[in-house]
């Protein structure tokens, strides 16, 4: 299973990266594919309740990847983390099939509490570089996060989302409409209709006066 596995990584690799020429060149020099292969044996022994050696060879994958993947967190097939330095993927976090995770990378978690604490990305997501996407929450399939966004709440299937904190502005590829700006135009209207209701609230005033 895990050699299906380790397979299925290297060809995603090569369908998807046009620098890739062969299997492979992409299973010896490719370092996301390394830190692929480490984890998806780190992930067995955590598993199989070997904490450890799970840790252990989490730690030796880091040293020689620039990749930390907790072996806890539970990676589909055919993921492509392309170049790679830097990325950060924690114990809880749940990536799903033929996602693509570019370097600085983090999927983290933002308390001190057990239990799930990193997102879930779905299936075909697409993660630039330098994001991050912090706490227990799920992304839809076929999303994708711009470069240095910093996402903080889920997100529906199909949907691009950039800035920080990064917001949709995109849904299954048509554009999300932006709330109109607040003018100095719209300020002065605003004070035009104060001063007219004065004025009307100033002459029933006045009415009510002289009724009296």
């Amino acid at each position: 299973m895990i050699l299906k596995d380790i397979w299925l990584d290297v060809k995603a690799v090569q369908e998807r990266d046009p620098a890739a020429r062969s299997a492979l060149e992409v299973l010896l020099l490719y370092q996301g594919v390394h830190a692929m292969i480490w984890h998806r044996f780190a992930h067995w022994f955590y598993r199989h309740h070997m904490l450890f050696i799970a840790r252990l060879v989490s730690q030796i994958a880091r040293f020689f990847t620039l990749i930390e993947i907790h072996p806890g967190a539970q990676m589909g097939h055919g993921i492509l983390i392309d170049h790679g330095c830097g990325v950060v993927i924690g114990e809880t976090a749940i990536v799903g099939d033929n996602c693509t995770i570019y370097q600085g990378v983090t999927l983290g978690g933002v308390g001190l509490n057990k239990g799930k604490r990193h997102p879930t990305l779905g299936k075909n997501v697409t993660v630039g570089a330098g994001a991050k996407i912090l706490g227990a929450f799920e992304v839809g399939d076929n999303c994708r996060i711009a470069a240095n966004a910093v996402l903080l709440k889920p997100l529906e299937n199909d949907t691009t989302a950039v800035g920080i904190p990064a917001r949709p502005v995109k849904v299954a590829g048509v554009p999300v409409e932006k709330k109109p700006a607040v003018t100095m135009e719209h300020y002065c209207k605003m004070e035009e209709r104060i001063k007219e209701l004065e004025e009307e609230l100033a002459r029933l005033k006045a009415g009510l006066e002289a009724d009296q």
